[in-house]
Protein backbone atom coordinates (compact mmCIF):
# COMPACT_ATOMS: atom_id res chain seq x y z
CA UNK A 1 0.00 0.00 0.00
CA UNK A 2 2.85 2.41 -0.74
CA UNK A 3 1.58 5.77 -2.00
CA UNK A 4 3.34 7.19 -5.06
CA UNK A 5 3.23 10.75 -3.73
CA UNK A 6 4.45 12.81 -0.78
CA UNK A 7 1.47 15.07 0.07
CA UNK A 8 -1.32 13.28 1.93
CA UNK A 9 -5.08 13.11 1.36
CA UNK A 10 -7.66 13.65 4.11
CA UNK A 11 -11.24 12.53 3.39
CA UNK A 12 -14.36 13.32 5.42
CA UNK A 13 -16.74 10.46 6.14
CA UNK A 14 -20.48 11.04 6.06
CA UNK A 15 -23.79 9.63 4.82
CA UNK A 16 -22.27 8.78 1.41
CA UNK A 17 -19.34 6.90 2.94
CA UNK A 18 -20.59 4.93 5.92
CA UNK A 19 -20.57 1.34 4.67
CA UNK A 20 -17.46 -0.83 4.79
CA UNK A 21 -17.09 -1.09 0.97
CA UNK A 22 -17.21 2.70 0.56
CA UNK A 23 -14.62 3.40 3.25
CA UNK A 24 -12.39 0.64 1.88
CA UNK A 25 -12.72 2.13 -1.61
CA UNK A 26 -11.58 5.52 -0.31
CA UNK A 27 -8.55 4.00 1.41
CA UNK A 28 -7.54 2.01 -1.65
CA UNK A 29 -8.04 5.10 -3.83
CA UNK A 30 -5.49 6.98 -1.74
CA UNK A 31 -6.88 8.29 1.55
CA UNK A 32 -4.26 8.58 4.32
CA UNK A 33 -6.40 10.27 6.99
CA UNK A 34 -10.13 9.94 7.67
CA UNK A 35 -11.96 12.93 9.13
CA UNK A 36 -14.91 12.50 11.49
CA UNK A 37 -16.90 15.72 11.44
CA UNK A 38 -18.55 16.09 14.86
CA UNK A 39 -20.73 18.93 13.57
CA UNK A 40 -22.88 16.15 12.12
CA UNK A 41 -23.86 12.64 13.14
CA UNK A 42 -24.11 10.91 16.50
CA UNK A 43 -21.37 9.42 18.63
CA UNK A 44 -22.61 5.98 17.59
CA UNK A 45 -22.23 6.96 13.92
CA UNK A 46 -18.62 8.02 14.45
CA UNK A 47 -17.85 5.01 16.63
CA UNK A 48 -19.05 2.63 13.90
CA UNK A 49 -16.90 4.39 11.32
CA UNK A 50 -13.94 4.25 13.68
CA UNK A 51 -14.36 0.49 14.09
CA UNK A 52 -14.45 0.06 10.31
CA UNK A 53 -11.26 2.11 9.92
CA UNK A 54 -9.39 0.13 12.57
CA UNK A 55 -10.53 -3.12 10.97
CA UNK A 56 -9.34 -1.87 7.61
CA UNK A 57 -6.03 -0.84 9.16
CA UNK A 58 -5.50 -4.34 10.51
CA UNK A 59 -6.40 -5.88 7.16
CA UNK A 60 -4.05 -3.59 5.21
CA UNK A 61 -1.20 -3.71 7.72
CA UNK A 62 -0.70 0.05 7.40
CA UNK A 63 -1.36 2.75 10.04
CA UNK A 64 -4.38 4.92 9.21
CA UNK A 65 -4.87 8.28 10.89
CA UNK A 66 -8.24 9.52 12.19
CA UNK A 67 -8.94 13.21 12.72
CA UNK A 68 -11.94 14.35 14.75
CA UNK A 69 -13.16 17.84 13.86
CA UNK A 70 -14.95 19.69 16.66
CA UNK A 71 -17.83 21.97 15.72
CA UNK A 72 -16.69 24.91 17.83
CA UNK A 73 -18.78 27.99 18.73
CA UNK A 74 -20.51 28.49 15.39
CA UNK A 75 -22.57 31.68 15.67
CA UNK A 76 -26.08 31.62 14.24
CA UNK A 77 -29.19 33.75 14.25
CA UNK A 78 -32.45 32.17 15.44
CA UNK A 79 -35.78 31.56 13.67
CA UNK A 80 -38.19 33.86 11.86
CA UNK A 81 -41.91 33.82 12.69
CA UNK A 82 -43.22 33.65 9.11
CA UNK A 83 -40.43 32.17 7.04
CA UNK A 84 -37.57 33.89 5.19
CA UNK A 85 -37.35 37.69 5.08
CA UNK A 86 -35.88 39.91 2.39
CA UNK A 87 -33.62 42.71 3.61
CA UNK A 88 -33.29 45.70 1.28
CA UNK A 89 -30.22 47.88 0.98
CA UNK A 90 -30.09 50.63 3.62
CA UNK A 91 -32.88 49.07 5.69
CA UNK A 92 -32.56 49.07 9.50
CA UNK A 93 -32.30 45.66 11.16
CA UNK A 94 -31.82 44.82 14.84
CA UNK A 95 -30.02 41.84 16.39
CA UNK A 96 -31.06 41.27 19.99
CA UNK A 97 -31.28 38.82 22.85
CA UNK A 98 -35.06 38.57 22.91
CA UNK A 99 -36.17 34.95 22.39
CA UNK A 100 -39.23 35.76 20.24
CA UNK A 101 -39.10 34.66 16.57
CA UNK A 102 -37.76 37.27 14.19
CA UNK A 103 -39.42 39.41 11.51
CA UNK A 104 -38.52 41.97 8.85
CA UNK A 105 -37.07 44.33 11.49
CA UNK A 106 -35.22 42.09 13.96
CA UNK A 107 -33.94 38.62 14.87
CA UNK A 108 -32.75 36.87 18.01
CA UNK A 109 -29.03 36.08 18.41
CA UNK A 110 -28.59 33.36 21.10
CA UNK A 111 -25.03 34.42 21.91
CA UNK A 112 -25.05 37.28 24.45
CA UNK A 113 -21.26 37.66 24.32
CA UNK A 114 -21.60 38.91 20.74
CA UNK A 115 -23.08 42.26 21.83
CA UNK A 116 -20.25 42.98 24.25
CA UNK A 117 -17.71 42.58 21.44
CA UNK A 118 -19.42 44.81 18.87
CA UNK A 119 -18.61 48.46 18.19
CA UNK A 120 -20.19 51.02 15.89
CA UNK A 121 -18.85 50.57 12.37
CA UNK A 122 -18.27 46.83 12.69
CA UNK A 123 -19.55 44.74 9.80
CA UNK A 124 -21.54 41.54 10.36
CA UNK A 125 -21.79 38.79 7.75
CA UNK A 126 -24.81 36.50 7.57
CA UNK A 127 -25.28 33.29 5.57
CA UNK A 128 -21.60 33.01 4.53
CA UNK A 129 -21.42 36.67 3.61
CA UNK A 130 -24.50 36.78 1.37
CA UNK A 131 -25.95 39.50 3.62
CA UNK A 132 -23.77 42.24 5.16
CA UNK A 133 -24.89 44.47 8.03
CA UNK A 134 -23.08 47.45 9.58
CA UNK A 135 -23.45 48.25 13.28
CA UNK A 136 -24.86 51.74 13.74
CA UNK A 137 -25.62 51.55 17.47
CA UNK A 138 -24.75 49.00 20.12
CA UNK A 139 -26.33 48.68 23.53
CA UNK A 140 -26.85 46.16 26.32
CA UNK A 141 -28.15 43.06 24.60
CA UNK A 142 -28.78 44.54 21.15
CA UNK A 143 -27.15 45.95 18.03
CA UNK A 144 -28.93 48.22 15.56
CA UNK A 145 -27.56 47.72 12.07
CA UNK A 146 -28.02 48.94 8.52
CA UNK A 147 -28.15 46.59 5.53
CA UNK A 148 -25.09 47.11 3.33
CA UNK A 149 -25.47 44.05 1.10
CA UNK A 150 -29.12 43.07 0.64
CA UNK A 151 -30.44 39.53 0.47
CA UNK A 152 -32.75 36.90 1.90
CA UNK A 153 -32.41 35.58 5.44
CA UNK A 154 -33.92 32.38 6.77
CA UNK A 155 -33.79 30.38 10.01
CA UNK A 156 -30.51 29.57 11.77
CA UNK A 157 -28.13 31.13 9.24
CA UNK A 158 -24.50 31.58 10.24
CA UNK A 159 -23.18 34.82 11.67
CA UNK A 160 -19.58 35.97 11.17
CA UNK A 161 -17.97 38.95 12.88
CA UNK A 162 -14.62 39.58 11.15
CA UNK A 163 -13.91 42.91 12.86
CA UNK A 164 -13.98 41.76 16.50
CA UNK A 165 -12.54 38.89 18.53
CA UNK A 166 -15.20 37.37 20.75
CA UNK A 167 -14.79 36.80 24.47
CA UNK A 168 -15.70 33.12 24.29
CA UNK A 169 -13.90 29.81 24.45
CA UNK A 170 -13.19 27.83 21.28
CA UNK A 171 -14.70 24.84 23.11
CA UNK A 172 -18.45 24.69 23.72
CA UNK A 173 -20.17 22.27 26.10
CA UNK A 174 -20.98 20.11 23.08
CA UNK A 175 -17.31 20.15 22.05
CA UNK A 176 -16.21 18.97 25.48
CA UNK A 177 -18.67 16.07 25.38
CA UNK A 178 -17.63 15.23 21.82
CA UNK A 179 -13.95 15.46 22.74
CA UNK A 180 -14.34 12.93 25.55
CA UNK A 181 -16.17 10.56 23.20
CA UNK A 182 -13.59 10.97 20.43
CA UNK A 183 -10.63 10.40 22.71
CA UNK A 184 -12.31 7.28 24.09
CA UNK A 185 -12.69 6.05 20.51
CA UNK A 186 -8.97 6.53 20.00
CA UNK A 187 -8.78 9.38 17.47
CA UNK A 188 -5.27 10.46 16.49
CA UNK A 189 -5.82 14.18 15.81
CA UNK A 190 -8.25 16.71 17.30
CA UNK A 191 -9.09 19.69 15.08
CA UNK A 192 -10.10 22.75 17.10
CA UNK A 193 -12.52 25.06 15.28
CA UNK A 194 -12.67 28.86 15.41
CA UNK A 195 -9.38 29.37 17.23
CA UNK A 196 -8.97 33.05 18.06
CA UNK A 197 -5.94 33.21 20.34
CA UNK A 198 -3.15 30.99 21.76
CA UNK A 199 -5.14 30.42 24.95
CA UNK A 200 -7.73 28.47 22.94
CA UNK A 201 -5.10 25.94 21.90
CA UNK A 202 -3.65 25.76 25.42
CA UNK A 203 -7.11 24.96 26.82
CA UNK A 204 -7.60 22.15 24.30
CA UNK A 205 -4.16 20.72 25.03
CA UNK A 206 -4.97 20.55 28.73
CA UNK A 207 -8.16 18.61 28.02
CA UNK A 208 -6.58 16.28 25.46
CA UNK A 209 -3.68 15.59 27.86
CA UNK A 210 -1.48 13.95 25.24
CA UNK A 211 -4.06 11.37 24.11
CA UNK A 212 -4.09 12.86 20.60
CA UNK A 213 -2.33 15.55 18.59
CA UNK A 214 -4.03 18.98 18.51
CA UNK A 215 -4.66 20.80 15.23
CA UNK A 216 -5.67 24.47 15.21
CA UNK A 217 -8.09 25.49 12.46
CA UNK A 218 -7.33 29.00 11.24
CA UNK A 219 -10.54 30.67 10.10
CA UNK A 220 -10.72 33.89 12.17
CA UNK A 221 -8.83 37.16 11.51
CA UNK A 222 -7.81 37.32 15.18
CA UNK A 223 -6.04 33.95 14.78
CA UNK A 224 -3.85 35.41 12.04
CA UNK A 225 -2.80 38.15 14.46
CA UNK A 226 -1.39 35.42 16.73
CA UNK A 227 -0.23 33.12 13.95
CA UNK A 228 3.25 32.23 15.21
CA UNK A 229 2.10 31.73 18.80
CA UNK A 230 -0.77 29.46 17.73
CA UNK A 231 1.53 27.41 15.51
CA UNK A 232 4.02 27.02 18.35
CA UNK A 233 1.33 25.65 20.71
CA UNK A 234 -0.26 23.36 18.11
CA UNK A 235 0.85 19.99 16.76
CA UNK A 236 -0.55 20.96 13.36
CA UNK A 237 -2.59 23.63 11.59
CA UNK A 238 -5.50 23.61 9.15
CA UNK A 239 -6.08 26.40 6.64
CA UNK A 240 -9.88 26.36 6.93
CA UNK A 241 -10.71 28.35 3.83
CA UNK A 242 -14.49 28.20 4.31
CA UNK A 243 -14.91 30.72 7.12
CA UNK A 244 -11.52 32.26 6.31
CA UNK A 245 -12.96 33.16 2.90
CA UNK A 246 -16.03 34.66 4.52
CA UNK A 247 -14.24 36.78 7.12
CA UNK A 248 -11.45 37.95 4.79
CA UNK A 249 -11.90 39.48 1.33
CA UNK A 250 -11.51 36.66 -1.22
CA UNK A 251 -8.45 38.25 -2.81
CA UNK A 252 -6.56 37.91 0.49
CA UNK A 253 -7.14 34.17 1.00
CA UNK A 254 -4.49 32.85 -1.46
CA UNK A 255 -1.82 35.02 0.14
CA UNK A 256 -2.91 33.96 3.62
CA UNK A 257 -2.72 30.31 2.58
CA UNK A 258 0.86 30.77 1.41
CA UNK A 259 1.81 32.71 4.54
CA UNK A 260 0.37 30.06 6.88
CA UNK A 261 2.09 27.23 5.00
CA UNK A 262 5.45 29.05 5.09
CA UNK A 263 5.10 29.72 8.82
CA UNK A 264 4.22 26.08 9.53
CA UNK A 265 7.15 24.83 7.46
CA UNK A 266 9.49 27.16 9.31
CA UNK A 267 8.24 25.74 12.61
CA UNK A 268 8.29 22.14 11.37
CA UNK A 269 4.55 21.71 11.97
CA UNK A 270 2.23 19.95 9.49
CA UNK A 271 -0.36 22.03 7.65
CA UNK A 272 -3.59 20.89 5.98
CA UNK A 273 -5.31 22.91 3.25
CA UNK A 274 -9.08 22.43 3.40
CA UNK A 275 -12.45 23.40 1.90
CA UNK A 276 -13.77 23.27 -1.65
CA UNK A 277 -10.67 21.64 -3.13
CA UNK A 278 -12.77 19.66 -5.66
CA UNK A 279 -16.19 21.02 -4.73
CA UNK A 280 -17.83 20.54 -8.14
CA UNK A 281 -17.31 16.78 -7.74
CA UNK A 282 -20.01 16.69 -5.09
CA UNK A 283 -22.35 16.31 -8.07
CA UNK A 284 -20.08 16.03 -11.15
CA UNK A 285 -17.76 13.15 -12.13
CA UNK A 286 -14.86 15.47 -12.96
CA UNK A 287 -13.43 18.66 -11.41
CA UNK A 288 -13.14 22.05 -13.05
CA UNK A 289 -9.75 23.14 -14.38
CA UNK A 290 -9.68 25.84 -11.71
CA UNK A 291 -10.10 23.22 -8.97
CA UNK A 292 -7.27 21.12 -10.40
CA UNK A 293 -5.08 24.24 -10.36
CA UNK A 294 -6.12 24.93 -6.76
CA UNK A 295 -4.97 21.46 -5.69
CA UNK A 296 -1.73 21.92 -7.63
CA UNK A 297 -1.07 25.28 -5.96
CA UNK A 298 -1.47 23.82 -2.46
CA UNK A 299 0.98 21.03 -3.34
CA UNK A 300 3.50 23.50 -4.77
CA UNK A 301 3.11 25.74 -1.72
CA UNK A 302 4.29 22.80 0.39
CA UNK A 303 1.11 21.68 2.19
CA UNK A 304 1.42 18.40 4.08
CA UNK A 305 -2.12 17.31 3.27
CA UNK A 306 -5.18 18.30 1.25
CA UNK A 307 -8.67 17.76 2.64
CA UNK A 308 -11.91 16.70 0.99
CA UNK A 309 -15.12 17.62 2.81
CA UNK A 310 -18.55 17.39 1.17
CA UNK A 311 -16.93 15.70 -1.84
CA UNK A 312 -16.55 12.46 0.11
CA UNK A 313 -19.07 12.97 2.93
CA UNK A 314 -22.20 13.54 0.84
CA UNK A 315 -20.96 13.56 -2.75
CA UNK A 316 -22.04 11.33 -5.61
CA UNK A 317 -18.48 10.34 -6.60
CA UNK A 318 -16.40 9.96 -3.40
CA UNK A 319 -14.02 7.28 -4.69
CA UNK A 320 -13.44 8.99 -8.02
CA UNK A 321 -12.79 12.30 -6.24
CA UNK A 322 -9.98 10.73 -4.22
CA UNK A 323 -8.51 9.05 -7.30
CA UNK A 324 -8.50 12.34 -9.22
CA UNK A 325 -6.89 14.21 -6.33
CA UNK A 326 -4.27 11.47 -6.09
CA UNK A 327 -3.51 11.84 -9.80
CA UNK A 328 -3.22 15.62 -9.61
CA UNK A 329 -0.87 15.47 -6.62
CA UNK A 330 1.35 12.84 -8.25
CA UNK A 331 1.52 14.79 -11.50
CA UNK A 332 2.48 18.03 -9.75
CA UNK A 333 5.13 16.31 -7.64
CA UNK A 334 6.69 14.78 -10.75
CA UNK A 335 6.86 18.15 -12.46
CA UNK A 336 10.40 19.47 -12.51
CA UNK A 337 9.28 23.07 -12.09
CA UNK A 338 7.43 22.17 -8.90
CA UNK A 339 10.51 20.40 -7.55
CA UNK A 340 12.69 23.43 -8.30
CA UNK A 341 10.17 25.73 -6.65
CA UNK A 342 10.10 23.61 -3.49
CA UNK A 343 13.89 23.50 -3.30
CA UNK A 344 14.10 27.27 -3.68
CA UNK A 345 11.75 27.68 -0.72
CA UNK A 346 13.80 25.41 1.53
CA UNK A 347 14.33 26.78 5.01
CA UNK A 348 17.54 27.01 6.96
CA UNK A 349 17.81 24.37 9.70
CA UNK A 350 17.56 25.48 13.30
CA UNK A 351 20.73 25.39 15.39
CA UNK A 352 20.07 21.97 16.92
CA UNK A 353 21.67 18.56 16.45
CA UNK A 354 18.33 17.13 15.25
CA UNK A 355 17.97 19.78 12.52
CA UNK A 356 21.61 19.46 11.50
CA UNK A 357 21.19 15.70 11.04
CA UNK A 358 17.85 16.13 9.23
CA UNK A 359 19.30 18.69 6.82
CA UNK A 360 22.33 16.49 6.26
CA UNK A 361 20.11 13.47 5.59
CA UNK A 362 18.19 15.37 2.92
CA UNK A 363 21.41 16.58 1.29
CA UNK A 364 23.04 13.14 1.40
CA UNK A 365 19.91 11.51 -0.03
CA UNK A 366 19.97 13.89 -2.99
CA UNK A 367 23.72 13.51 -3.52
CA UNK A 368 23.82 9.70 -3.56
CA UNK A 369 20.32 9.25 -5.05
CA UNK A 370 19.20 7.24 -2.04
CA UNK A 371 16.02 5.19 -2.34
CA UNK A 372 14.62 6.57 0.92
CA UNK A 373 15.38 8.18 4.24
CA UNK A 374 14.66 5.95 7.24
CA UNK A 375 13.85 7.70 10.49
CA UNK A 376 13.70 5.75 13.75
CA UNK A 377 11.46 7.74 16.06
CA UNK A 378 9.79 7.19 19.42
CA UNK A 379 7.87 10.47 19.75
CA UNK A 380 7.64 11.30 16.04
CA UNK A 381 9.88 14.37 16.31
CA UNK A 382 12.76 12.87 14.29
CA UNK A 383 10.47 12.05 11.38
CA UNK A 384 8.84 15.50 11.58
CA UNK A 385 12.21 17.23 11.28
CA UNK A 386 13.08 15.03 8.32
CA UNK A 387 9.80 15.98 6.61
CA UNK A 388 10.47 19.69 7.25
CA UNK A 389 13.44 19.45 4.88
CA UNK A 390 11.22 18.24 2.00
CA UNK A 391 14.04 15.89 0.92
CA UNK A 392 12.62 14.76 -2.42
CA UNK A 393 12.73 11.07 -1.47
CA UNK A 394 10.25 9.11 0.65
CA UNK A 395 10.68 8.97 4.42
CA UNK A 396 10.11 5.70 6.24
CA UNK A 397 8.99 6.59 9.75
CA UNK A 398 9.67 3.56 11.94
CA UNK A 399 8.31 3.61 15.47
CA UNK A 400 7.42 1.05 18.15
CA UNK A 401 4.38 3.13 19.12
CA UNK A 402 1.36 2.58 16.87
CA UNK A 403 -0.26 5.82 18.04
CA UNK A 404 2.80 7.75 16.83
CA UNK A 405 2.70 5.86 13.53
CA UNK A 406 -0.94 6.84 13.03
CA UNK A 407 -0.24 10.51 13.68
CA UNK A 408 2.66 10.43 11.21
CA UNK A 409 0.30 9.24 8.45
CA UNK A 410 -0.76 12.88 8.02
CA UNK A 411 2.79 14.24 7.52
CA UNK A 412 4.30 15.05 4.11
CA UNK A 413 6.45 12.29 2.66
CA UNK A 414 6.28 9.94 5.66
CA UNK A 415 5.32 6.30 5.21
CA UNK A 416 4.75 5.23 8.83
CA UNK A 417 5.47 1.71 10.00
CA UNK A 418 4.66 0.40 13.48
CA UNK A 419 7.57 -1.91 14.22
CA UNK A 420 9.28 -3.69 17.08
CA UNK A 421 11.64 -1.84 19.38
CA UNK A 422 15.38 -1.93 18.67
CA UNK A 423 18.28 -2.20 21.08
CA UNK A 424 21.48 -1.40 19.19
CA UNK A 425 22.94 0.17 16.05
CA UNK A 426 23.40 -3.07 14.11
CA UNK A 427 19.80 -4.05 14.73
CA UNK A 428 18.67 -0.61 13.55
CA UNK A 429 20.51 -0.94 10.22
CA UNK A 430 19.27 -4.49 9.62
CA UNK A 431 15.74 -3.45 10.46
CA UNK A 432 15.90 -0.41 8.16
CA UNK A 433 17.05 -2.47 5.18
CA UNK A 434 14.50 -5.24 5.78
CA UNK A 435 11.51 -2.89 6.11
CA UNK A 436 12.58 -0.75 3.13
CA UNK A 437 12.53 -3.91 1.01
CA UNK A 438 9.29 -5.25 2.50
CA UNK A 439 7.48 -1.95 1.99
CA UNK A 440 8.72 -1.66 -1.61
CA UNK A 441 10.89 1.41 -1.06
CA UNK A 442 14.26 -0.11 -1.99
CA UNK A 443 15.78 -3.11 -3.72
CA UNK A 444 19.21 -4.75 -3.82
CA UNK A 445 21.99 -2.42 -4.90
CA UNK A 446 20.32 0.77 -3.66
CA UNK A 447 21.28 2.85 -0.64
CA UNK A 448 19.34 4.25 2.29
CA UNK A 449 19.98 7.18 4.59
CA UNK A 450 19.18 6.13 8.16
CA UNK A 451 18.82 8.68 10.96
CA UNK A 452 18.13 8.05 14.65
CA UNK A 453 18.97 9.14 18.16
CA UNK A 454 21.38 7.31 20.43
CA UNK A 455 20.78 6.26 23.13
CA UNK A 456 17.62 4.71 21.65
CA UNK A 457 14.31 5.70 23.17
CA UNK A 458 15.34 9.30 23.91
CA UNK A 459 12.76 11.62 22.27
CA UNK A 460 14.25 14.41 20.16
CA UNK A 461 17.85 13.17 20.46
CA UNK A 462 18.53 12.71 16.72
CA UNK A 463 22.31 12.52 16.42
CA UNK A 464 23.21 9.60 14.13
CA UNK A 465 23.37 9.20 10.34
CA UNK A 466 24.22 6.01 8.44
CA UNK A 467 24.26 5.07 4.75
CA UNK A 468 23.70 1.30 4.38
CA UNK A 469 23.51 -0.68 1.11
CA UNK A 470 20.46 -2.78 0.46
CA UNK A 471 21.45 -6.38 -0.21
Amino acid sequence: MRRQRQAKIVATLGPATTAVPRIKELFEAGVDVFRLNFSHGTHDDHRQRMEIIRGLEKEAGRPISVLMDLQGPKLRISRFAHGPVRLGIGAPFRLDGLPEPGNQRRVHVPHPEVFDSLREGHDLLLDDGKVRLRVMLRGAGFADTQVITPGELSDNKGLNIPDAPLDMSALTDKDRTDLTAGLDMGVDWVALSFVQRPEDVAEARRLVAGRAAVMAKLEKPSAIDYLDEIIELSDGVMVARGDLGVEFPPEEVPGLQKRIIRSCRRAGKPVVVATQMLDSMVRAPAPTRAEASDVATAVSDGADALMLSAETAVGDYPGETVRIMDRIVRRVERDIHGAVQRRQSDLSPEATAADAISAAAAQVARTISAAAIVSFTFSGSTALRAARERPGVPILGLTPDVTVARRLALIWGIHPVATQDIGNLREMIEHSVAIAKEEDFAEAGERLVVMAGIPFGTPGATNTLHIPWVE
